[in-house]
């Protein structure tokens, strides 16, 4: 199972939020760089690095701390928040990103996402399937769109996606368990997807749980800043 740590990024800072609220916003370190070096140490390969403040800007507004952590560290960075049209996407890739995740681009310029599948390949666009109640939600989560889960992943996957990163909402940041029935379910429906789990893990059992369901990789944010995961277990 693959363990990807997270950073969010609000003004240049390491942040996590709750349930995806900005109003719960908590700072665990102003450089962002220096816990990337800390992933990286602790035998990390992968980093989920998401531009907050580009998200809710529609634009990207931290590419200089992708750029910092692309250069500076072996991570590979997958980068998402802000990327809505194709200057954002060539600042990413620009800047080092490996991949990008694309949710409200996907909901609301379908064309245009499909196009860059087609253009960079399923290996470096990942969907981002953020959900509140099973339905999408967008723009740093402060909308919900009309779209049912699993309708919103078949049809792209019918389309080529290979990976999806999926969050329940409701459980980001409550380090409470992840939705893991959620997850059995659209490994049902979704066989071969790269299915990243999102969202409520909070201790190693979470991860075992997630690792005999089939799910191929975890996302994991405020359970390691909290100290409730160590990242050298997984050496």
């Amino acid at each position: 199972m693959d363990i990807i740590p997270a950073i969010d990024l609000i003004d240049g800072k390491c942040v996590r939020l709750t349930q995806g609220d900005y109003s719960q916003k908590k700072v665990y370190n102003e450089n962002p760089l220096e816990i990337a070096k800390h992933f990286e140490a602790a035998g990390i390969r992968r980093l989920h690095l998401v531009d907050l403040d580009g998200a809710k800007a529609q634009h990207i507004v931290n590419h200089k701390v992708l750029h910092s952590i692309a250069t500076q560290t072996s991570l590979v960075v997958d980068f998402g928040g802000g990327i809505k049209t194709d200057e954002d996407l060539r600042i990413a890739f620009d800047n080092g990103a490996a991949m990008i995740t694309g949710g409200s681009i996907a909901v609301k310029a379908p064309e245009t996402f499909m196009r860059w599948i087609t253009e960079y390949g399923a290996d470096k666009i990942i969907l981002g399937a953020d959900a509140k109640d099973e339905k999408i939600a967008i723009s740093g989560w402060t909308e919900t769109a009309s779209f049912e889960l699993v309708a919103f992943i078949a049809g792209y996957r019918a389309k080529g996606i290979t990976q999806v990163i999926c969050t329940d909402i409701g459980r980001d940041g409550m380090m409470q368990g992840p939705a893991i029935e959620l997850y059995r379910d659209l490994l049902r429906q979704f066989p071969g997807l790269y299915l990243v789990a999102s969202g409520g893990v909070g201790c190693m059992e979470d991860i075992f749980t997630l690792q005999k369901a089939g799910v191929p990789a975890v996302i994991i944010g405020k359970a390691i800043y909290e100290g409730k995961i160590k990242l050298d277990s997984f050496r």
